[in-house]
């Protein structure tokens, strides 16, 4: 295709020495022009040095700054970051970010190529903005489609159909949200000329055949107008306001009227200098001419959605004619253009205030996202406190399955969550789960664009430890009320039972199997065990609440009354650098002891202790069952004190033991496991039993307290083949 006389005008070398690229300054500057030696095509026939001129053109209106203007360019030429080196983008992180919220927006455009109509654009809108996260990407994508669409005649038909689809879809509603109405109505207006040519003609023909009456009317009105508002000492601008013919096109569907039926055609715009002024000016109008009273919208004491202000109101005007009048100030006018791009200048000034109004306009740009409505018109502007009360994107993700419809989930969502959004069945029978075709454990934390597709039984049923919070299965209360109601339709007995094994299985690794249960019934106001069983079964308590109340209480027993505040030792957890080293504590009304943490036990933070003082090593700390210290304590019982556990520090270092079946992967599993949770290996030593075809692994974990190690320990016993995970 050759190339038009306007494109021969913009060569890249043009398009960088344009006025609107004239805002990049300095080394950026410098640095694009030294790229600028070797340029590279952009998009295909998309992205022309016309189309770029043109975005940068759209950006300018925006008052796009030094960093997104430059952002355009770099995106549209790509052999241009390329020439900058992979140490430009660390450089300038923010010129980075722009770039790859750029990059991140081709998976939504594929994403809507793909769907067709097959299904609602309001999740890709929501996805754009959740994987965008410098928010100054959109109003590139928006003029940058601009361009495209006001080149689009040159483009073959279906690319043409194509383009003009995606900016219905996505960007006129993102603009119309935003509030930059300047490019919302081109936007609209340019895909309803390539999907609907020929109703988009024959409006424009109408519009056509009376533009001389109408102008001639807007004449007359404004100068009788401007004359009524000098009388009553109103400095007022009037001037006619265009009509745009998607916009008239929606109105004649809504109403269900023909074209010459529908007042607004005649319409215009008062700006005023005060917000005073704009009531006044209002009282002049209905002065003037009779107000038709259902027609009269006050978006100043009332703002839409996007922030737009305005009084709009219509009046039978001159010859009996309807007519809409708007009335607004400057500052409303600039904002009702273009919208939270209206405040980026301000951001720059650096003043303490201007920060504090763009960090409100980022936020409500961001609530924005829960608006179920796609916005445009007059009635689809609910108040906006109401708005005020929806959650943040930060608060949600966005995945996709596996034929690209876009669900949302709440941040921390895991494959489960996924599986049970989908149908409560396909949650119950989910076994396995792939996010980007590669396989992940079902408590795997979605990412907004992951795509993921369950594995699931022919027949199956939700497993308890799901419904135990600290193994991270389920992040949804849907979900997770699904799991419960499933569990409640089984009798009590079965229940019972199952809470009784899960609390065996955790009392036994914590060491306190066995134990009496009263004081976990008496903190969770229970009656009986059997009730406290059930609790469980069902995930009302997490058998490691129950773990943490039983150690508390048998710490407390333990404990012998103080009778000077100098006989305790406080012991804050430190990391230790090898087993059996002590590390400097600081010992309360003593001075400073080396304190030291047992190798027999390896008590660990949460756990009840004892100190026994040592010839010449200082204080040793002991779980108070452990053998050694019993014995020590009953030779020379002068020798023990009482100690506490105080600051959190690092990690503390436990043995763990784990038996399971002799297979491929084991060790892999376990130790991704192991990282998963945060903890860290410092040894490995593995034993095979022939006899049974079992290995029994005895690891030294690196963990922070006694909590995190009881979920890892039931998140390693979950594992396909473990028979057990405790402590050794």
């Amino acid at each position: 295709m050759n190339a038009s006389p306007a494109e021969s005008r913009h060569s890249p070398a043009d398009v960088l020495a344009s006025p609107a690229a004239a805002i990049i300054a300095g080394p950026l500057r410098k640095a694009l022009e030294a790229a600028a030696q070797q340029p590279q095509a952009g998009e295909g026939a998309l992205d022309s040095p016309a189309v770029i001129a043109a975005t940068l053109d759209a950006l300018a209106l925006l008052d796009a700054d030094s960093d997104t203007v430059a952002a355009a360019i770099l995106h549209a030429y790509p052999g241009w970051a390329k020439a900058l080196g992979p140490g430009f983008e660390r450089e300038h992180p923010l010129l980075a970010a722009l770039l790859d919220g750029q990059r991140a927006a081709g998976q939504v455009w594929a994403l809507h190529a793909e769907q067709g109509r097959r299904s609602g654009t309001e999740g890709l809108r929501r996805l754009l903005l959740a994987i965008v996260r410098d928010l100054r990407v959109v109003p590139i994508l928006l003029a940058r489609q601009l361009a495209r669409m006001r080149h689009a005649e040159r483009l073959p038909p279906d690319t043409r159909r194509e383009l003009a689809a995606l900016t219905r879809d996505i960007h006129a509603p993102l603009a119309n949200r935003l509030g930059i109405w300047q490019l919302k109505w081109e936007l609209e207006d340019l895909a309803f000329r390539y999907l609907e040519p020929q109703t988009y003609q024959k409006i424009a023909r109408l519009l056509d055949e009376k533009r001389g009456d109408r102008e001639r009317y807007i004449e007359q009105v404004k100068r009788t107008l401007r004359e009524a508002m000098a009388a009553q000492g109103l400095k007022a601008e009037v001037a006619g306001r265009p009509k745009h013919i998607y916009s008239i096109w929606k109105k004649m569907q809504r109403k269900d009227v023909p074209i010459g039926e529908l007042y607004d055609l005649r319409a215009v715009r008062v700006m005023v200098e005060d917000l005073a002024s704009c009531y006044a000016a209002l009282g002049v109008v209905h002065a003037q001419w009779t107000p038709i009273p259902s027609e009269f919208d006050d978006y100043i004491a009332r703002p839409k959605r996007n922030d737009y202000r305005s009084l709009h109101t219509a009046v039978v005007g001159p010859e009996g004619k309807t007519l809409e009048v708007q009335i607004r100030t400057e500052e409303m006018h600039r904002q009702a253009e273009l919208g939270v791009a209206a405040h980026w200048k301000y951001k720059e000034v650096g003043s303490h205030s201007a920060d504090a109004a763009f960090d409100r306009k980022i936020a409500w740009m961001r609530r924005l996202l829960d608006s179920k409505s796609e916005g445009g018109s007059d009635g689809a502007d609910a108040a906006l406190a109401s708005e005020l009360d929806t959650e943040l994107v930060e608060d949600r993700v966005y995945v996709l399955t596996p034929k690209g419809e876009v669900i949302d989930l709440p941040t921390g969502a895991t494959p489960l969550d996924f599986a049970y959004h989908v149908h409560t069945e396909v949650g119950h029978r989910c076994r396995g789960a792939k996010v980007d075709g590669r396989i992940v454990p079902l408590d795997h934390k979605l990412r907004s664009g992951d795509r993921v597709e369950i594995l699931t039984a022919k027949t199956g049923e939700p497993r308890r430890d799901w419904l135990v919070a600290a193994n991270g299965f389920l992040a949804s209360n849907r979900s997770r009320e699904k799991v419960r109601n499933w569990f409640h339709k089984l009798d009590r007995s079965r229940n019972e039972q199952a809470g009784r094994e899960l609390l065996d299985k955790e009392l036994r690794r914590l060491g306190v199997l066995g134990a009496d249960l009263a004081p976990a019934r008496a903190r969770f106001n229970l009656a009986n065990d059997e009730d406290l069983y059930v609790q469980v079964a069902l995930g009302d308590i997490g058998p490691h609440q129950i773990g943490r109340v039983l150690l508390e209480h048998e710490r407390a027993l333990a404990a012998p009354p103080s009778t000077a505040p100098t006989s305790t030792t406080t012991i804050p957890p430190a990391p230790r650098k090898t087993p059996g080293k002590s590390t400097d504590f600081t010992v309360e009304g003593v001075g400073n002891l080396l304190v030291q943490i047992s190798r027999c036990c390896q008590p660990l933070p949460g756990e009840p202790i004892a100190g026994y003082l040592t010839r010449g090593r200082g204080v040793s700390v002991h779980r108070p069952d452990c053998s050694a210290f019993v014995r020590l304590a009953a030779a020379q019982p002068q020798r023990v004190l009482p100690v506490e556990w105080g600051r959190k520090g690092s990690g503390y270092e436990v043995d763990i033991e784990v038996l399971a079946l002799d297979r491929k992967w084991l060790l892999k599993e376990v130790t991704n496991v192991i990282a998963q949770a945060n903890a860290h290996v410092i040894s490995i030593r593995s034993d095979v039993e022939r006899s049974s075809a079992q290995v029994r692994l005895r690891l030294r974990l690196r963990v922070a307290d006694y909590g995190q190690l009881s979920t890892l320990l039931g998140k390693l016993s979950s594992l396909p083949g473990v028979e057990y995970a405790q402590r050794h």
